[in-house]
């Protein structure tokens, strides 16, 4: 029995150390790929980090755009372009031009039915004569009341009238401002009632605010409109500007001044010049690129608002 529990002894430790060996030789085995791996990144770390990429809307440097060839293209506008709405419900009894029309200052473009207003006017302009009649009268009245109450005052003091005749006297003079004043007052109401019947009037013709030309028409004979219904856009046909971007590489050279060389694919053979006339003080990030607007000089009677231009540096 002794002999068989030392050998059951023996053969314990003899499997304790392999144990104890093998899990010596396996951490010196994951050692190595640590090492290997530490060997392998330190030259990874000496390789340069790769460049960022620009940002959306921007240009490299090494892009920059050449402005003696650079192009663009932008619409024609006119300095004075504008939609001529309603001013009042009413409704058209009268279209005086078409599209295409050429038109001046305060010409008639259409007309509201306006018989109605013409009407509360006649009636106002009545009112408003009536009134002053009746102040004009008052203030006759009340000069005479005033020169009355002069005299019984000297009578009165020569002791010619009573006390009771001089304030009967005063008494005229204070009725008479009385009713000067409240004519005067109803005369003032008159003229702001005449006024608006005036305004409303006038409302009722609708009329070009500029020289230029009828480019739509929205309106037809009998219909009916409100306030801000528009019915016609009116646009000059000069000065004539284009507007155009350039790239924030190549603002440099589009300063104030500098002529511009304008064609149009409808008219191959037209070179038309122009001008930079104003440039925007400031950089739109979401494209990189500046605003500019070039004056037309002398602009051919071909070109017309809202056609496409392309754009360049003259020569």
């Amino acid at each position: 029995m002794a002999n068989a529990f030392r050998r059951r002894v023996r053969l314990h430790w003899s499997v304790a150390i392999t144990a104890a060996a093998m899990a010596f030789f396996c951490a010196g085995c994951d050692s190595h790929p640590a090492a290997v791996d530490a060997s392998a990144a330190a030259p990874s770390a000496s390789v340069p980090a790769p460049k960022a990429a620009p940002e959306a809307g921007t240009v490299p440097l090494s892009e920059a755009v050449d402005p003696k060839s650079f192009s663009t293209s932008g619409p024609l506008v006119a300095e004075q372009q504008a939609d001529i709405a309603a001013e009042r419900n009413g409704r058209i009894v009268s279209i005086d031009v078409r599209i295409g029309d050429h038109v001046k200052t305060g010409q008639l473009l259409a007309q509201l039915d306006d018989r109605t207003l013409r009407s509360a006017c006649e009636s106002q302009r009545a009112r408003m004569a009536s009134v002053q009649a009746q102040l004009l009268e008052w203030q006759s009245e009340q000069q005479t009341a005033e020169a009355d109450l002069r005299r019984a005052e000297a009578m009165r003091d020569a002791k010619i009238i009573s006390e009771e005749n001089w304030e009967h006297a005063k008494y005229r003079v204070d009725e008479t401002i009385a009713e000067v004043t409240r004519f005067r007052e109803e005369a003032a109401a008159a003229d702001a009632d005449l006024g608006t019947a005036k305004l409303q009037l006038e409302q009722s013709r609708i009329v070009a605010p500029f020289a230029g030309v009828v480019g739509r028409s929205s309106v037809r004979p009998a219909q009916e409109v409100k306030p801000g219904d528009v019915l016609f856009w009116i646009t000059a046909e000069a000065p004539l500007q284009v507007l155009f971007t350039v790239p924030e590489t190549a603002m440099g050279a589009f300063i104030t001044g500098k002529p511009l060389e304008l064609t149009t694919a409808d008219y191959p053979g037209l070179h038309q010049p122009g001008r930079i006339v104003r440039v925007s003080p400031v950089v739109d990030p979401a494209s990189g690129s500046i605003q500019v607007i070039g004056g037309v000089v002398h602009p051919s009677p071909l070109l017309k608002p809202g056609m496409t231009m392309q754009v360049r540096l003259a020569p």
